[in-house]
């Protein structure tokens, strides 16, 4: 009930942000049936999960009042790999068809770059994004043994062979270097300090204001709301934290992919086009507080940095026809 009643209230603010400011900058593709339908889905996903870890918490609540957030710490890492492991074959498949690379002037050299880096895949997988966004995005999904890499549709139609080798390279850095399992770590210490942050927050709040609302305790069922108002303030006053930890990794993998795709061009007219929906030069200070990814400006700088100390290593441009 929660979780329904919580996506209703924030649906108006998902259609301007999700629908309505999406069409005005011409990258989504869906209508909005499409776009109302993906929202149901979630949703679905979402009282699975929620119901989950809800009752789960609850119980460990119900158990120990005054310790409960010790526990649901230490069984925060357990669940996100969970989670994760379960993702790329139950969820993702709810909302696009993933199916093997088949072009083998796209596919060959990009297992030949994971060979080269002890990456251990024999396929490359494509989804058709395409149906809801114009974005052009891959990704790296699930662990232990789901870990995939994945390219959507739209950057297989607008990205020339040297952009897709950059990107897949940067994909494949992120399993090199461990940032699946890096950020269990990192997410789990972040959602530990996030509970014993609530735990505080839910105690204060209900000396104060508990009597009026009828609560009874932090066992009480009807302090939901309390207890995720609590850690949603903490999120919120830990965006900084959690989008350096996050645009650390993307920064290794940066350097990675530069140094296994040897793509630099590639790898500035990407973030070219990532400009599409993500600032291009924002300032030093709304970077850290706000991106969980470096800016554009940064990207591309990294990548001339690269070129200028391998220019001769890199076969020259070919020429443009007619010249």
């Amino acid at each position: 009930m929660f979780a329904v009643v919580s996506a209703v209230l924030d649906l108006p603010s998902d259609y301007y942000v999700g629908f309505i400011r999406e069409h005005r900058f011409g990258l989504s593709n869906l209508t909005t049936g499409g776009w109302l339908g993906e929202q149901l889905k979630g949703l679905m996903v979402g009282l699975i999960v929620f119901s989950l870890i809800g009752s789960l918490l609850y119980l460990g609540i119900r158990k120990s009042p005054q310790g409960w957030w010790v526990r649901a710490s230490l069984a925060t890492p357990f669940f996100i790999i969970f989670l994760t492991v379960l993702a790329p074959v139950f969820v993702a498949p709810l909302f696009n068809k993933y199916t093997p690379l088949t072009d083998a002037k796209v596919r060959d050299p990009i297992l030949s770059m994971a060979r080269a880096n002890s990456v251990p895949v024999d396929n490359v997988y494509q989804f058709d994004a395409s149906k809801q966004t114009k974005r052009v995005s891959a990704n790296v999904s699930g662990a232990l043994n789901t870990i995939r890499v994945s390219l959507n549709d739209n950057l297989l139609n607008r990205c020339s062979p040297g952009e897709m080798q950059a990107v897949m390279g940067h994909e494949l850095g992120h399993y090199v270097l461990n940032h699946v399992y890096k950020g269990v770590v990192f997410f789990s210490l972040l959602y530990a300090a996030g509970f014993a942050f609530t735990h505080w927050f839910f105690g204060a709040a209900s000396r104060r204001f508990g009597a009026g609302w009828g609560l009874h305790g932090i066992d009480d069922f009807a302090g939901l709301p309390l207890i995720m108002a609590g850690f949603s303030v903490f999120m919120f006053l830990a965006t900084p934290v959690r989008n350096t930890l996050i645009r650390t990794n993307e920064v290794e993998a940066d350097i990675f992919g530069l140094n296994a795709a040897r793509q630099p061009d590639g790898f500035a007219t990407t973030a070219l086009k990532l400009s599409e929906y993500r600032k291009l030069a924002p300032g030093k200070w709304e970077e850290i507080f706000f991106f969980d990814h470096p800016s554009g400006q940064q990207r591309i700088l990294m990548a001339m940095r690269w070129k200028a100390e391998h220019l001769a290593e890199i076969p020259p441009a070919a020429p443009a026809a007619g010249k």
